[in-house]
This record gives C-alpha cells, structure tokens and sequence, in this order.
C-alpha cells in the first residue's frame, strides 16, 4: 500500500505564493534564480510547504562565508598552512617587484 501525502503539504503556484506572502511571478523569479525548490508536474508547478520553510530558513552561502571571515585570522597554524599551499602551487605567496 502506498503512502498518501496530505495535499495541504503540497501546494501548486497560487498557494506557494500565498505562502510566502509574494507573487506568482516572483515565485518562478525564485524558483530560476535562487533555486526555490519546485517541481513542474504536466505544466504544473508544485511546491512542498516544508521545503519552502526549510529555503526560508537557510542561510545564503554569501552570508556564511561572511560570518566565517577572519575566524581563522587568530590561529598560529594559518602561516604554515597558506605558506603549504603556495609550496604546493609552486609560486611565492606574493609576487616580487
């Protein structure tokens, strides 16, 4: 026996955008640009009403490397490590002249 998903989780564009409080159009603005997770159904976009909250919630990557900068800028092992790295690239950390 298969299982039965609630139709009140799943909802077509008019009810996501409803959702999220904007337009249909800025829905698919969404779905193209920022990866708002959908899925066209014979023509139909769907949306899950959980994966919608999941994308609200999440972070952007912009804002996670920002609140990551400089978190390393105390630890004593950062010159080894980046002067590895430039060893390994086969060219000075900074260029000469």
């Amino acid at each position: 026996m298969s299982e039965v998903v609630e139709t009140v989780e799943v909802l077509t564009l008019e009810e996501a955008a409803a959702f999220l409080r904007v337009s249909p159009d800025a829905v698919m603005r969404l779905v193209v640009q920022q990866s708002l997770p959908g899925r066209q159904i014979e023509g139909e976009w769907r949306f899950l009403r959980a994966a919608l909250a999941d994308w609200l919630r999440e972070r952007s990557g912009k804002a996670v490397l920002l609140s990551q900068a400089g978190a390393l800028a105390q630890d004593e092992s950062l010159p080894e490590v980046r002067a590895a790295i430039y060893k390994q690239r086969g060219r000075p950390e900074a260029e000469e002249g």
